[in-house]
């Protein structure tokens, strides 16, 4: 089945360009667009997304904002957000993270690196950002720190050593070959930690680590 894809951006040009990128995949559609953040809602009540492509900066109602509706009004049904920023550094950016985008990508990437993107955040294996992921996820480091609460306490031994490798920014075959397990076995626990600490996935699984002063 291919990913179905909604665009969100001010600017009519742009949004094109990206819709003849991502339409060009087998793999992936575009379902729908909109030009600013205030019509997210009523896009993905319309075209039933699985990813939102979306511009962190909009004149009305910007990406940050528009994430925060999505997962007030769909919770856990709601699309993945995948958040289109113009510089590395955007504290839009990480601000979007944290109300529940899946990651965030520069506007000038290379189309492969976008669609790669695109895939990524609908299956939700993997942590999608700039190259600046590492400063952006400081900023949480920043932050007064609170202990780990009774959910991290839930966690087995094996489930925090999974979730610190996957925090770190490991792929689940990273994690196998040092962990000495199979994939499937890794995939099965990072669910399960996702679960059991109520994470969106595994963007939210890293802001998790760094608030809670485990990285």
């Amino acid at each position: 089945m291919s990913v179905r894809v909604a665009l969100v951006d001010d600017q009519a040009l742009f949004r094109a360009g990206i819709a003849m990128v991502v339409s060009s995949q087998d793999d992936l559609q575009v379902v729908g667009q909109a030009g600013d953040g205030d019509e997210v809602v009523a896009l993905v009540e319309q075209c039933r997304p699985d990813v939102v492509l979306m511009d962190v900066r909009m004149p009305r109602v910007d990406g940050v904002e528009a994430t925060r509706r999505l997962l007030a009004r769909f919770g856990e049904e709601a699309p993945r957000v995948l958040v289109l920023t113009t510089f590395d550094l955007d504290e839009l950016a990480a601000d979007a993270i944290e109300a529940g985008a899946s990651g965030f990508v520069l506007k000038d990437a290379r189309p492969e690196l976008l669609l790669a993107a695109i895939r990524a955040v609908a299956e939700g294996t993997q942590i999608v950002a700039a190259g600046a992921t590492r400063a952006v996820f400081e900023r949480f480091r920043q932050r007064t720190t609170a202990a780990p609460g009774a959910d991290f306490e839930r966690l087995t031994p094996r489930e925090r050593e999974i979730l610190l490798r996957a925090a770190q920014g490991l792929s689940n075959a990273e994690i196998a070959a040092a962990e000495f397990l199979s994939e499937a076995t890794v995939k099965t626990h990072v669910s399960r930690v996702l679960t059991k600490l109520a994470l969106r996935d595994r963007v939210q699984l890293v802001v998790y680590a760094y608030e809670h002063g485990l990285l």
